[in-house]
């Protein structure tokens, strides 16, 4: 119905007039029901149809939902006018009181002209709610003496459901002894009580652990369970027992006050106090017997409490009551018989009448070490005794009887203080009673040292690496013996045993502590004069007299890369330049020069390879780096200038690398004069005469000099005694050897383009032929050198055939065995 406003004359007159329509129309109501627990967006009802109004109409009269006391649940679709699920609904959230009926009541609000419709919404119950046990353990205690019948009352179950959906039933699980009683309230609530349908037994069974199912009446129903503990009660229906009525125990004489003879153990099945038993003795055991055993009443132990004589009593008898705390107390009774054993309560005796506490390792077998005697204060067997050694197989000893009740402890084995260096002799004299009874004596035997062993060293041969150039006093190794004597002759002293080497002593390269056997190098060693040592050291001890060994040393002296290479071709005065002349109508591939170092180190250190530091004309000249040859890359041109300077550095393979460089300027010229590899230079005869009478003059000092050094040497070689061979390990050997061999596999091919020196000095190398008055020049070697390697190596070898740099066919100091 709509409200029109009146002119302001009659407004109050037409609020109390649409006031009294509204409230009319607010007296109707519309009631719905739903399910509880519907989706949100579910459809309710459509309130625009059901309400008589325009869809149109719900959006500008600004149509609303008011619910009242109680959450929105729903809302209302202003398009379509439905009414729709907002928030599932719990009717048990709703109506907190179990009724039947639960209403959810809201108003339908329109504005312009202002309209309220009442909405009433019952939410109708269904089964999400299963039962619940308040408890969910129930704890009884039943006396076992509980007549059958007798009803216990049992926690119910609640369900938050109504009607159909609240509890049906109850179930109880399986039980001989126990059953349920279902009953119904006034209300429809279902009550459960607990039956007791047998005798209890406390012994047979304890407790019982029964389930206690509730029951739903809906579809599909919904259950809930609680645990049902039933404590059986004790009752005192049960005597102590004994496990056998009659006991029998053997106790020796002479046992000690205190000595257990036995323990009662009577057992009660029930439990508490009823199953508390108390031991005593009864009116049937005699007072003797009480005076010498007691009774613990708690525990029932028997212990001697008197003296025991076999030879006063040979038997005692004891009966005794075992009674349950119960308040009616029940007992049970057996009987004890103690029967006494003779017993051998004499020990035999050891003396010790003379005794020596040390020896010398080194004394002889049967040397005497005690005298004993025995004795027993029994008759008869328990009299007889015997004398042994414990573990007698394990010790270097014996018993001998000498008369009777005496005996000799001797020495049965040599002696050795290094193996066991104190002895505890345990004498054990047995006697032959029943049991037998025995008694020990020890004697303490502690063994004197004898200087018996000589010091060892934990190898027979070392083999020592020292890099040359190490400072003097440098330390080398550190060697060790080891003596197990004791005192001064465990002290050991170490030296080197005297040797002399090229007129030079050991003593005088080497030192060694003679305290702890540190080895010193007294010199710096050169590895291009000195490459190893052989020696022997001793270790000496102590002792009187003194024993000693020794061990062999071999020192190896490893290279180190202290010698930079020097340029001995093209030769050139220090500091100067080298100048070579060739013609400008040279080919490609024309030798220019060759340039030649050597290093005085060895193996890889050795190696030399060339390399251009400048060059005036990079595409003019190459340098091999192996043989150091200069060659033309291509020929000459008018626009060459005529002079060209190249700087060559000769570099070693260490670590790191030293060098040296050459300056070379070569010089170019129209005409064919110069001088080359193997260019031939015609000369006058007066010339040549003049040369050749140079070379002749040169060429027979030199032989003469070679001659007279070959007979040095063959006249030292027949006066000097032939040395004793050093017996290597095999791997020096075997390193021998495979040296060897590559000496030999590449004097062949080295010749061609390395040079190798001795050890003295050589003036120059060089060859001359004459050929039909003409005198051909072949790449002069100049420089003096001592020990030096002249490497040259050509492409085609590789780097492990220069590893040794005396290896050579031109080496004139052969390799020395060290004796």
């Amino acid at each position: 119905m709509a409200v029109i406003i009146a002119p302001a004359r009659t407004r109050m007159t037409m609020a109390a007039l649409a006031f009294i329509i509204l409230w009319g129309f607010a007296l109707s109501i519309t009631r719905y029901s739903i399910p509880e627990e519907m989706e949100e967006g579910s459809f309710v009802a459509n309130l625009a149809t059901d309400l008589g109004l325009d869809v149109r109409s719900l959006v500008q009269r600004r149509a609303k939902l008011d619910v009242i006391h109680s959450k929105n649940y729903l809302d209302i679709n202003k398009e379509t006018g439905e009414l729709i699920i907002r928030e599932k609904i719990d009717r048990e959230s709703i109506c907190i009181t179990k009724t039947t009926s639960c209403f959810l009541k809201m108003d339908v609000i329109l504005e312009n002209p202002i309209r309220i419709f009442n909405i009433e919404l019952e939410i109708m119950d269904i089964n999400d709610n299963a039962p619940l046990f308040r408890r969910k353990t129930m704890q009884l205690d039943i006396s076992e003496a509980t007549p059958p019948g007798e009803r216990f009352s049992l926690t119910n179950a609640v369900d938050a459901d109504v009607g159909a959906n609240s509890i049906k039933t109850y179930y109880l699980s399986e039980s001989k002894y126990f059953n349920i009683d279902i009953q119904t309230g006034s209300d429809g609530s279902k009550y459960v009580d607990l039956v007791l349908s047998g005798n209890l037994d406390r012994e047979e069974h304890a407790a019982h652990n029964l389930i206690l199912t509730a029951v739903d009446g809906g579809v599909p129903p919904r259950s809930g369970t609680a645990s049902i503990v039933i404590n059986v009660l004790d009752i005192n229906d049960n005597a102590p027992m004994f496990s056998q009525p009659i006991f029998a125990v053997n106790v020796s004489e002479n046992s000690a006050a205190g000595t257990v003879v036995m323990t009662l153990n009577a057992s009660d099945l029930d439990e508490g106090t009823n199953s508390q038993v108390t031991y005593s003795y009864t009116l049937y055991t005699s007072e003797k017997t009480q005076e010498v055993f007691s009774l613990d009443p708690n525990s029932g132990e028997i212990k001697v409490k008197g003296v025991i004589n076999y030879e006063e009593s040979q038997s005692f008898e004891m009966h005794i009551q075992a009674q349950d705390g119960g308040r009616n107390p029940l007992s049970g009774h057996c009987k004890v018989m103690v029967f006494i054993t003779d017993l051998n309560d004499n020990y035999p005796e050891v003396t010790i009448k003379s005794v020596k506490s040390a020896l010398s390792e080194d004394v002889s077998v049967g040397t005497l070490i005690a005298v004993v005697s025995v004795s027993d204060r029994d008759s008869g067997v328990n009299g007889e005794v015997a004398l042994t050694l414990n573990r007698q197989k394990t010790l270097p000893f014996v018993l001998n009887k000498s008369s009777e009740g005496y005996f000799e402890l001797l020495v049965a084995k040599p002696l050795d203080r290094e193996m066991i260096s104190k002895y505890d002799i345990t004498l054990r004299v047995t006697d032959k009673g029943s049991p037998p009874l025995s008694e020990n004596e020890t004697v303490t035997l502690e063994i004197l040292d004898v200087n018996d062993n000589a010091p060892t060293f934990p190898q027979s041969f070392y083999t020592i690496h020292v890099v040359e150039n190490n400072p003097p006093g440098a330390l080398v190794t550190s060697l060790s013996a080891f003596d197990p004597d004791l005192n001064e002759n465990q002290y050991l002293v170490y030296f080197i045993m005297e040797k002399e080497i090229v007129n030079t002593s050991m003593s005088m390269l080497f030192s060694i502590n003679p305290e702890n056997g540190d080895l010193y190098a007294l010199k710096t060693f050169d590895y291009e004069r000195e490459r190893e040592f052989l020696f022997h050291i001793e270790a000496r001890d102590s002792g009187v007299p003194p024993l000693s060994s020794n061990v062999t040393v071999h020192i190896i002296i490893l290279d180190q890369n202290d010698n930079t290479p020097l340029i001995v071709s093209p030769w050139r005065a220090q500091g100067s330049v080298v100048e070579e002349v060739i013609p400008r109508s040279t080919d490609k591939g024309h030798l220019v020069a060759k340039v030649i170092a050597i290093d005085a180190d060895s193996e890889q250190n050795s190696r030399v390879t060339y390399q251009l530091l400048q060059i005036s004309d990079a595409s003019l000249f190459s340098l091999d780096q192996y043989n150091g040859e200069i060659r033309t890359t291509r020929m000459f041109s008018y626009r060459d200038p005529r002079q060209q300077r190249l700087v060559i550095v000769a570099k070693d393979n260490g670590d790191p690398a030293l060098s040296a460089t050459v300056t070379i300027k070569i010089s170019t010229v129209e005409h064919a004069m110069s001088f080359s590899e193997t260019t031939e230079l015609p000369l006058e005869y007066d010339v040549f005469t003049d040369l050749n009478l140079y070379l002749v003059i040169g060429l027979g000092a030199v032989s003469f000099l070679l001659l007279i050094t070959i007979l040095v040497i063959i006249v030292l070689k027949c006066q000097k005694p032939k040395p004793k061979a050093i017996k290597m390990p095999p791997a020096n050997r075997n390193s021998v050897i495979s040296r060897n061999s590559v000496i030999s596999q590449r004097s062949s091919t080295i010749a061609d383009s390395t040079l190798i020196s001795s050890d003295a000095y050589w003036y120059s190398l060089f060859l001359a032929e004459t050929r039909k008055g003409k005198v051909v020049v072949r790449q002069p070697i100049i420089p003096k050198g001592a020990g030096y390697f002249v490497s040259s190596i050509p492409r085609s070898i590789g780097p492990s055939e220069t590893t040794d740099s005396r290896a050579s066919t031109l080496e004139q100091e052969p390799r020395r065995e060290l004796p």
